[in-house]
């Protein structure tokens, strides 16, 4: 393909709450057995791009330790293959990435260095398959500066936390808002851009020179009169999961047929990193229904309408509904478990009861006291 990648991955907020206490939320698990991350790097692989940047700065050691292979995204190539990038301290610059801006711009010589003639810009907590080509196939035809992935939500959806745009007859940018507090428009950014390598390197150093360090702010906002910004609609599944009730909603989704088959029956596939887990065992008297169970997982008591990812311990006369649970967790006998997140490497004791509500969703933390020295 014509392009590369860049993939940014170093951010955090706090709607995620405890969940992003110790990981990035590029890194969050989804579907059971994937990270947020796959999916974005999947697109990459698909569209055959074969040279991709992760940009990694909050919290990175789980994410830096997933992508410790290329292999698993088949970018294990003699030209090309995958770089990650964290903030380095220079003669230069001597700070944190500042925003989306700042962070491409302190990794320009990666731009720079590159000879292909177009970029593809992604978010790493975006849940969605895409064909990168064909944004790019748009991009070209509509003679555009920069274009960007877009998608019309549901009506009543609160789209407050993205980026919402208008668009005329032709496809063309003509108002973009950043996180309004309230707006008539419900087309948002899916965080997904595609430039030419040569103007978005003119556009950072143009931004750096005036201490701007934001992407869309401070280029797509501030340049949507000046260049020729277009968006790109999909139709297709796409979900953020930057906040807790998206992450749940979005995990809830795959125990519906019509979306894992989309996204793992469906050619091109979803990739990850593989771990030598033993399939999930079902033990005499359990019971489990419209469940995700991933491998490794040992379940003895009820499990309902939950996302189980690997290596999850369920023990007797346990009842586990509508609710997720994270790597690595022991669930202790007689435990009752409706409407929550359970963060990973957990230990819940026996006899314990954790209940939260469909609209307010309770994240469980508490010490594993199998790995206490």
């Amino acid at each position: 393909m014509r392009a590369i990648g860049i993939i940014l991955a170093g951010g955090n907020n706090k709607r995620m709450r405890e969940l992003s206490n110790k990981r990035a939320i590029s890194a969050m698990p989804v579907a059971g057995s994937f990270r947020a991350i796959d999916f974005s790097l999947s697109n990459m692989s698909n569209s055959h791009i074969q040279k991709v940047a992760v940009l990694t700065q909050y919290n990175s050691r789980s994410l830096n330790q997933h992508l410790s292979s290329s292999k698993w995204w088949d970018f294990g190539r003699k030209q090309g293959g995958l770089y990650v990038y964290t903030p380095t301290i220079t003669a230069e610059h001597s700070d944190w990435f500042r925003g989306t801006a700042d962070a491409l711009y302190q990794n320009l010589e990666f731009l720079k260095a590159s000879h292909e003639p177009y970029v593809i810009v992604a978010a790493g907590d975006g849940i969605y398959k895409l064909d990168y080509n064909k944004v790019l196939e748009y991009h070209i035809e509509k003679k555009a500066d920069i274009t960007v992935v877009v998608k019309t939500m549901e009506p009543n959806t609160d789209v407050s936390r993205f980026g919402c745009v208008k668009l005329n007859d032709d496809g063309r940018i003509v108002d973009f808002e950043e996180k309004p507090i309230s707006t008539d428009a419900n087309t948002i950014s899916c965080g997904i851009y595609v430039v030419r390598r040569r103007q978005l390197i003119e556009l950072l150093e143009k931004a750096h020179e005036e201490d701007r360090t934001d992407f869309v702010n401070d280029i797509l906002v501030r340049y949507k009169n000046v260049k020729r910004i277009y968006g790109y609609k999909i139709e297709t599944y796409w979900s953020n999961i930057a906040s807790v009730e998206s992450y749940y909603k979005t995990n809830m989704d795959f125990l519906k047929r019509d979306v894992r088959d989309y996204f793992f029956r469906t050619l091109p596939g979803v990739y990850t990193k593989l771990e030598d887990n033993p399939p999930a065992k079902y033990n005499p008297d359990c019971n489990v229904r419209h469940s995700i169970l991933a491998s490794g997982c040992i379940v003895n008591g009820t499990v309902e309408n939950s996302v189980l990812f690997r290596k999850v311990y369920v023990g007797n006369n346990c009842v586990i509904k509508n609710s997720i649970i994270l790597n690595d967790v022991y669930i202790g006998d007689n435990t009752v478990i409706e409407n929550c997140i359970v963060e990973s490497r957990d230990t819940i004791r026996a006899n314990t009861t954790y209940i939260g509500k469909p609209d307010d969703i309770k994240i469980v933390v508490e010490k594993n006291v199998r790995y206490q020295m």
